[in-house]
């Protein structure tokens, strides 16, 4: 006869079970990820103030006027000081208020010793347009990739009906013959701005 096969039972398979499912259930460490610095933040080209430029060297630049013709920084206070105005954009209502307050001043302006020049991202044509219209009598030039905006901290950050946008922040610099920064205007209100510049250049003559 053969012999017998052994009976498991049932107390005892379930032991067995119970001991694998023990060995399964053994936790494993798991290597934790090495810890990184975080990362530096680079200043960005942006974070210059207006304002901060006040008593220092105006940052050189030569621009394109309305005509295409180069007009640098040491060009313009070589005949005296200097009203440098930036604003957005030419034939605005904003920007033509203010460039039409400066039209109606610029003989006072130069009896006070100083040439006025506006500043905008817009190319020639626009500003001899803009000229033509509202018979400017004093140039504009040109900045179109915006580079002496941002060397004198106007090229910002803005927001518009819940837009957020890069422009020029209108703000009015008065730099004297030698070439340092004396009075900043920042956040210009047009109305009114042009008697301050007037004051500012009195007071100083």
């Amino acid at each position: 006869m053969p012999p017998a096969k052994k009976k498991t039972s049932a107390s005892s398979a379930r032991g067995a079970v119970a001991g694998k499912a023990a060995v399964k259930a053994k936790p494993v460490a798991t290597k934790k990820p090495p810890l990184t610095a975080p990362a530096k933040k680079t200043p960005s080209a942006a974070a210059i103030e207006a304002a901060d430029l006040a008593g220092r060297p105006a940052p050189d630049f030569t621009l394109p006027n309305q005509d295409g013709a180069p007009v640098s920084l040491a060009s313009l206070t070589a005949r005296g000081n200097l009203v440098l105005y930036f604003y957005p954009k030419d034939m605005t209502p904003g920007c033509t208020v203010e460039a039409c307050g400066f039209r109606d001043a610029v003989d006072e302006i130069h009896a006070l010793g100083a040439e006025i020049v506006g500043v905008s991202a817009d190319p020639p044509a626009a500003h001899r347009k803009f000229i033509e219209k509202h018979g400017l009598n004093f140039p504009l030039l040109s900045d179109p990739d915006n580079r002496v905006t941002s060397a004198y901290g106007v090229y910002k950050k803005k927001s518009l009906y819940g837009r957020e946008f890069m422009g020029i922040q209108r703000t009015t610099f008065i730099i004297r013959r030698d070439g340092v920064v004396r009075t900043v205007f920042p956040k210009v209100k047009v109305s009114g701005h042009t008697g301050e510049v007037l004051a500012a250049l009195k007071s100083s003559a």
